[in-house]
């Protein structure tokens, strides 16, 4: 295989990718500059509890996850899936022209339903972006594409989460945010009519509108295929723990390290920057090949660094005026935090591509979209979980060192999961057969 940035020059690859990236920043753009203007001015405005708001516009995001998913991944697996994707698209783009005209009149109700309703659309376009990857692309390819997609994630989010909150407090602020949802959704319409067609995967799957009953049993429809189900709860555990390390950046910038906002920005860029290394050299570690070979050694990296970085972070930031980047940087121990900062993501990003690989590979064809749905609805579960687990931590007064190192210990817990998909064979005959 050759390099894989070289899938950028196909057709196969290069427009999902850009409208996947588009989307994924849309999604950040809109919900940063909401929750920046509610901090900033809605609250005061509204008379209401910012804190509170923003904790229930978070919920409110996820939630179409939960209420949706499975009618998202039956859809997905029904229908010729480019068709879907321009619909959805399109919908996006409806769904933005509101939103434009809610930030020109500075509507908050509108904005919040809005966002649910772009929630529900990330929803189900969700499944597409993964179960049409297989379609796509060959065998070989799949690691490759898998970690550009999951790196063009990540940046998508950091840039759309860092321009949303910094133009909407700017000036003109709501008109260039107003302006740049309508225009990326455009785009991002635009490069997804360039996608190939992809033939249905189940056409004749009677669709259940039961959306309880469905979702049972989209979860524990992946459960008897044990490569897949371990793939699933893995990179589930990978997104529980990245939502702990992102919720607690502006804590350990200010408490630990006393940096300002700007400092929890320099984190959320090296955290970032190191998923998407990890995930791209995966696909050089592993030659193109699909294998969970290396999952375990991730795992382990990841709490070895997490361990490092307790043991150079200091133990509470001395009071005084917080430190700009410039000064966090001039301090000792800065560039041994940041480079465990970077170490533990590099670790997860090649803890979590090759799980991604082994499910797409290793699901059948005609349940690929709903498998995904699946991973959708325990990804978020996980994250609620995680959100729990660390209010319980701080509430019984564990410093974000303490959360940290503790992460560090629980994350071992998956170990014996990741030495048994070591040995998972991705051989799909083999699975049938078993």
């Amino acid at each position: 295989m050759k390099s894989q940035f070289s899938l950028f020059l196909t057709r196969r690859f290069l427009p999902l990718f850009l409208t996947q990236f588009l989307g994924a920043f849309n999604d950040n753009l809109f919900k940063s500059a909401l929750v920046t203007l509610i901090t900033y001015d809605l609250a005061a405005r509204y008379g209401v509890n910012a804190p509170i708001l923003i904790t229930v516009v978070a919920g409110l995001f996820i939630l179409p996850f939960f209420l949706f998913s499975s009618l998202a991944g039956q859809i997905s697996d029904k229908y010729e899936k480019s068709r879907l994707i321009r619909i959805i698209k399109l919908a996006e783009i409806i769904l933005m022209v509101l939103t434009a005209a809610a930030f020109h009149y500075v509507q908050m109700w509108w904005l919040i339903a809005l966002l649910f309703l772009m929630g529900t659309q990330s929803t189900f376009f969700g499944p597409l972006k993964y179960s049409v990857l297989p379609q796509l692309l060959r065998e070989d390819e799949l690691v490759a594409g898998n970690g550009l997609v999951n790196a063009g994630t990540n940046v998508a989010i950091l840039t759309g989460t860092l321009c949303g909150g910094l133009l909407i407090m700017s000036p003109l602020g709501r008109w260039y945010i107003a302006a740049g949802v309508v225009g990326v959704a455009a785009a991002g319409y635009l490069a997804s009519r360039f996608i190939p067609v992809l033939p249905a995967s189940s056409p004749g799957l009677r669709i259940d509108r039961n959306l309880f009953r469905s979702t049972w049993r989209l979860i524990t429809y992946p459960v008897p295929n044990r490569p897949v189900f371990m793939s699933i709860i893995g990179i589930s555990w990978f997104w529980f723990l990245g939502s702990v390390f992102l919720a607690q950046f502006p804590s350990y910038a200010k408490d630990i390290v006393g940096g300002d906002e700007q400092v929890s920005t320099l984190f959320l860029v090296v955290f970032t920057v190191g998923i998407g290394s990890g995930a791209t050299f995966c696909n050089r570690l592993l030659g193109g090949r699909v294998s969970g070979r290396y999952v375990p050694a991730s795992l382990v990296a990841i709490s070895v660094f997490i361990v490092m970085l307790y043991i150079v972070s200091p133990s509470g930031a001395s009071g005084g005026a917080l430190a700009g980047v410039r000064e966090f940087l001039a301090a000792g121990r800065s560039w041994l935090v940041i480079l465990s900062m970077f170490l533990i993501a590099a670790s997860g990003g090649l803890y979590s591509i090759p799980m991604y690989a082994l499910m797409q590979h290793l699901t059948p064809e005609t349940h690929m979209a709903r498998t995904i749905a699946s991973l959708n609805i325990i990804d978020s579960l996980f994250m609620v979980c995680a959100a729990a687990l660390m209010s319980a931590m701080i509430a019984a007064g564990m410093s974000i060192n303490g959360v940290f190192l503790s992460m560090a210990f629980i994350n071992l817990l998956m170990l014996p999961l990741t030495l048994k998909l070591a040995k998972t064979k991705a051989d799909k005959k083999s699975q049938e057969a078993a």
